[in-house]
């Protein structure tokens, strides 16, 4: 894998506290809170499911956990002040984005200018949405990846860039064999990039 751009070293110092947001799984939830730095900083994981794997990630590693669903929730906006709420009320200065199948709204948003970070499995801005990886293919490109990139309003997928990792499309490929190798470049980038950004943020 290629990094487009290279995240930061470890430091030494407290970093700014962050909350990450997830939907599923939670694979990069678990990568960024195998570093001991990060871990530190996170003060809490909002799951918007019952069901979300990540809950129990987070649980292993010691970390509070809320769950907020839309389901539960009258309407959307009703949806995205409860996040804020949470988010506030742990203090958080970041928000992190880690498989949450959400667009964010403005009570997130505004609260956290220019400080919500996610990562798209592609090299955007190719292929953002949904299916990635079947886009990809479908294209014929010869190299895949990761981006970590800025949240703003109105533009999904589409906010500032901040780093990128590359990966080869072999033959034979489909989606899945795809993806788990854009995976792997996920878990390496997302936590560099992550605390790249908190040491110039603290």
């Amino acid at each position: 894998m290629t990094d487009r751009v290279v995240g930061g070293a470890a430091v030494d110092r407290a970093l700014p506290p962050f909350a990450i947001l997830a939907s599923g799984r939670g694979s990069n939830l678990a990568a960024i809170c195998s570093h001991d730095d990060l871990r530190a900083a996170c003060v809490g994981v909002i799951v918007s499911s019952h069901a979300a794997a990540a809950a129990r990630r987070a649980a292993d590693v010691g970390l509070p956990v809320a769950t907020v669903t839309r389901a539960d929730l009258p309407s959307r906006s009703d949806f995205d002040a409860a996040l804020a709420a949470q988010l506030g009320s742990w203090g958080a200065s970041w928000v992190v984005l880690a498989g949450f199948m959400h667009i964010l709204g403005d009570a997130v948003l505004d609260a956290f200018p220019r400080r919500v970070v996610n990562i798209h499995p592609s090299l955007l801005p190719a292929f953002p949405g949904l299916h990635p990886h079947r886009q990809a293919l479908a294209a014929g490109v010869s190299e895949s990846g990761c981006t970590v990139h800025l949240v703003v309003p109105g533009a999904v997928d589409g906010g500032p860039i901040v780093a990128q990792s590359a990966v080869p499309v072999v033959a034979g490929d489909d989606e899945e064999s795809l993806a788990a190798r854009v995976l792997a470049a996920e878990h390496d980038l997302y936590p560099r990039t992550l605390r790249a950004l908190l040491t110039t943020d603290g």
